[in-house]
């Protein structure tokens, strides 16, 4: 049964959809973990999965993600992590520190991160180049 099948019947759930969404995109930017978030650009489409899931107030997490270019645009060489709670005017407490993933291009960890507080934290992205994603989560 195809991709538009299993969606028109209500089959496919986000991780399924992923290898769809980054067809003709290199093998390596097809995340193999359950769960993903994404966010998008034009250039860009960046998935992450939190360990642990779901993310704890006052205690550290990690992501692990994957950054696939879509045509015609560079894989970054680097990635920065921010997250900010516009409403408190203020960041996190802590920087992550940030590795690529074997040898596989575009797959990072970020580790040490901790949202100190429950609410929505705007987190971004940062590509290098200029091109930056931002997401909200709600953090309770």
């Amino acid at each position: 049964m195809s991709v538009g099948a299993r969606v028109r019947r209500g089959l496919v759930t986000l991780p399924a959809l992923l290898p769809a969404l980054f067809s003709g995109v290199a093998w390596a930017c097809t995340p193999d973990f359950k769960d993903a978030q994404t966010v998008e650009s034009a250039r860009y489409v960046l998935a992450w999965r939190t360990q642990p899931a779901p993310i704890v107030v006052g205690r550290h997490f990690s992501f692990d993600l994957v950054v696939c270019p879509k045509a015609g645009a560079p894989l970054p060489q680097s990635l920065r992590i921010d997250a900010q709670m516009p409403e408190h005017r203020h960041g996190m407490n802590y920087k992550p520190s940030i590795s690529r993933v074997g040898n596989e291009p575009g797959r990072f960890r970020a580790d040490g991160l901790m949202f100190h507080m429950p609410g929505r934290w705007e987190l971004a992205f940062d590509l290098g180049g200029g091109e930056r994603l931002t997401r909200s989560l709600i953090v309770e």
